[in-house]
């Protein structure tokens, strides 16, 4: 356990790293803060501080930032200015935006996919081709933007398997292969589009609007009226697919990044 004590023009706060991620702030004995670092599941390490006083803010940030290796990353709802400034004169830079969508379930349109693609619902796709279709996907992002470029992934899964819960993923099917997916998570009440894949030899023919078409009819049948979706502000297909059936705008996170000293 290792502890830092500022005096130097701010107020002193003992900074204490009670365990590899975490550190504890301490004003005379009474708690000022903490700040954490947490390894996502795409091996991604982000941080957090929740401090009291921003110059509390500034001390742990400066502490976790000069004990740690890089890369590191954060999130900020871009509404937060204090938090977004704290991190950048921190000397963490905007790498990426990420705009959340509130898509109506009853989106414009019927739910009809290509010709001769159909959609396999949620719950019935077969394990094996659906495990083999994310590897492809994830391989073709990999080779051209980068799978970094892909929202940060939190659901916990074990090294090696990103297909967390197969219940959880609709496939579209083309003469007998799987080239398409979509995975839905709810975590709070609002069910959350949390991917959208098509493989590259299969894009721009609508397949990815008939698995979102399909999900949302699906959510509506069940009463739900909204979900949730995150697009890179950088991915036009996917801003006009979402804007294109209506969904809004509801709020817009950067993810900021320190590459290296």
């Amino acid at each position: 356990m290792d502890t830092v004590r500022f005096t130097e023009g701010e107020p002193a706060v003992s900074i204490t790293r009670v365990e590899p991620g975490l550190w504890q702030a301490s004003d005379d004995g009474r708690p000022a803060g903490r700040g954490e670092a947490t390894t996502r599941p795409d091996g991604r390490v982000f941080l957090s501080v929740d401090a009291w006083h921003r110059s509390v803010f500034d001390q742990l940030a400066r502490e976790m930032l000069a004990t740690l290796p890089d890369p590191l990353h954060t999130v900020v709802d871009e509404t937060d200015r204090e938090l977004l400034d704290g991190w950048q004169q921190a000397g963490l830079t905007i790498r990426r935006r990420e705009w959340e969508y509130v898509v109506p379930t009853r989106a414009a349109g019927p739910v009809v996919p290509p010709p001769g693609v159909a959609i396999v619902p949620a719950g019935s796709a077969e394990e094996g081709p659906l495990r083999e279709l994310d590897r492809v996907v994830r391989a073709e992002v990999e080779a051209t933007v980068g799978w970094s470029e892909m929202p940060a992934e939190v659901l916990p899964h074990p090294a090696g398997d990103t297909v967390v819960d197969p219940s959880k993923y609709a496939v579209a099917v083309e003469d007998g292969e799987y080239v398409g997916l979509i995975r839905v998570v709810q975590v709070t009440r609002l069910p959350r589009i949390g991917l959208v894949a098509v493989r590259a030899d299969r894009q721009r023919r609508g397949i990815a609007r008939g698995l979102v078409m399909h999900t949302l009819d699906v959510l509506h049948r069940a009463g739900i009226k909204t979900a949730s979706a995150e697009v890179n502000e950088a991915n036009a297909a996917a801003t006009a697919l979402f804007e294109g059936i209506g969904a809004r705008r509801a709020n817009s996170t950067v993810e900021l990044m320190r590459h290296g000293r």
